[in-house]
């Protein structure tokens, strides 16, 4: 007797449907998978048969023959352990599925079930595909929840799984209810507290921590408020790291659909989903490629991904490999990222905020008023160049920071904490995406911006070409026109000035003390 049930198989957070066909035949007890399964699929018939015996049921003293369509794809993970034994109960003469379903879930040995790494992109695969009931684990209701249109339905065990595909009986005429629970899960509600901290991570810090620095609080703010990417340079133990170890208490909650696409993305990466939270990253400059863009057998996102609707933020970025560095345009023009290996080729979303800090040289003390510069000659080009020029142009704000003396570090001054800061960033953000069709500035279009300029376009050329900044290009005029228009944001005005311009201006300047070679 031949059955089926609806599953899925993703590829990063891309998603196939798999058809789970089963077939019951006379012949010698035996279960084959056959479709391209892994080792820990190919071990499902194991699960699946001591399963299936504890949960009141009969395994098939027949052979069995499961198969995973489409053949060609690979398939990964223990998810399929339920659709298997739907399948073989129904094969079997033992269940009549009479309500259809897709079936996620691992079995344990005694029947019941357990989390599914991963479960967001296989629910929105089915979704996305017609396939709207989907029996989960109970663990793992809440997560797949997130998904827009999905009727979960949890499930503790095998058997109450089953119960959601039985017919409905109703009570009357001799009649009983099926075990299965029929209404949908709600979403989450999302919780309007303040981002904090990754989970895991450190306390952010408060910008009432930070002494002085008045430039750099200030470019902070309107990169926040604008999303745009900063750079901060200057001496060791200037307070770079510092300034963005407040970042995660600035950075304003997400929005509904901010948040279901960070959700996709942990689960895809193996994380629980975390509501209502801008991610915050800070990987080690050892990082390799695969880990900050992705890729591996499974093709997983990488830390560009992770960090998708907040910011990644790269101290010592000269540090980093120059590979890892250059890969970074493409996500940060693009907000997508594309990993292509031999196996297949997928994409993950990388809508990212770059925030970044360094030295001005290897020693660090080039152009300290205090240390002299111990780098020999020529050395401190050599290591700006390890960053290229076509990555610090995608770079919105450039700012150098001096170090504090000791006397304004030990006597405090009264700096501005970070929840007044907060919500300035809060207020210029969502007049920023009312006005942009829900996109912060750094995303806004040029065309609009260019319009809105007009007026001023003469005189923004001419101080454009009289600062000692590099060579305009036209993504860096557009770009300080973005700048200029998040200035305008947080000071409540409705139209560019030359107040902003120049400020726009002066924040995109070169912060190195001898230029970037």
């Amino acid at each position: 007797m031949l059955a089926s049930v609806v599953t899925a198989v993703t590829s990063g957070i891309e998603g196939t449907l798999v058809q789970v066909e089963v077939d019951v035949a006379p012949g010698l007890p035996v279960c084959r998978i056959v479709g391209l399964p892994d080792s820990a699929l190919t071990e499902a018939r194991e699960r699946v048969r001591s399963a299936l015996r504890n949960a009141g049921f009969s395994y098939p003293l027949a052979r069995i023959t499961v198969n995973l369509a489409p053949a060609e794809r690979r398939k990964r993970g223990s998810a399929y352990d339920l659709a298997i034994a739907a399948g073989i109960l129904a094969a079997s003469g033992q269940v009549r599925i009479a309500r259809p379903a897709a079936l996620l879930g691992e079995l344990s040995l005694g029947g019941r079930l357990l989390p599914v790494p991963g479960l967001l992109p296989l629910v929105a695969t089915l979704v996305a595909a017609g396939y709207r009931r989907v029996v989960v684990p109970a663990e793992d209701a809440g997560t797949a929840a997130w998904v827009e249109g999905a009727e979960v339905l949890p499930a503790v065990d095998l058997a109450e799984a089953v119960g959601y595909l039985r017919p409905v009986r109703r009570a009357g005429a001799g009649r009983t209810a099926s075990p299965g629970r029929t209404g949908p899960l709600e979403p989450p509600r999302l919780s309007p507290a303040p981002s904090g901290a990754e989970p895991g991570g450190p306390e952010p810090a408060d910008l009432a921590e930070v002494a002085g620095q008045a430039a750099g609080r200030r470019a902070l703010e309107i990169a926040l408020a604008g999303g745009h990417h900063l750079l901060l340079t200057g001496s060791p133990g200037a307070g770079k790291t510092l300034l963005a170890r407040t970042i995660p208490a600035l950075l304003p909650p997400l929005t509904a659909d901010e948040a279901r696409e960070v959700a996709l993305v942990r689960s895809a990466a193996g994380l629980p989903a975390a509501p209502n939270r801008a991610p915050f990253r800070a990987p080690h400059h050892t990082t390799s490629y695969a880990a900050l863009i992705g890729g591996g057998p499974s093709l997983r996102p990488g830390l560009v991904s992770l960090a998708h609707a907040g910011v990644l933020f790269l101290d010592e970025l000269a540090e980093f490999p120059r590979d890892v560095l250059d890969a970074l345009r493409q996500p940060l023009e693009d907000g997508t990222v594309e990993v292509a290996r031999a196996h297949g080729v997928t994409r993950f979303p990388a809508r990212l905020q770059l925030v970044a800090a360094m030295n001005p040289c290897l020693c660090g003390w080039e152009g300290d008023p205090e240390r002299p510069c111990r780098c020999p000659a020529g050395g401190p080009e050599r290591y700006r160049r390890r960053v290229s020029g076509p990555l610090l142009d995608r770079i919105d704000l450039r700012v150098r920071l001096e170090r504090v003396p000791a006397d304004r570090v030990l006597v405090p001054r009264g700096a501005e904490a970070s929840a007044p800061v907060a919500v300035r960033i809060a207020r210029a953000r969502a007049w920023a995406r009312d006005r942009n069709g829900g996109l912060p500035n750094a995303r806004a279009a040029g065309a609009g911006l260019i319009a809105e300029a007009a007026d001023l376009a003469g005189w923004i050329a001419g101080r454009i070409e009289g600062s000692r900044q590099e060579p305009a290009t036209s993504r860096g005029v557009v770009r300080l026109l973005r700048v200029a228009r998040t200035i305008a944001d947080l000071a409540g005005r409705e139209r560019i000035g030359e107040a902003e311009v120049l400020e726009a201006i002066a924040l995109r300047s070169d912060p190195f003390p001898g230029g970037t070679g």
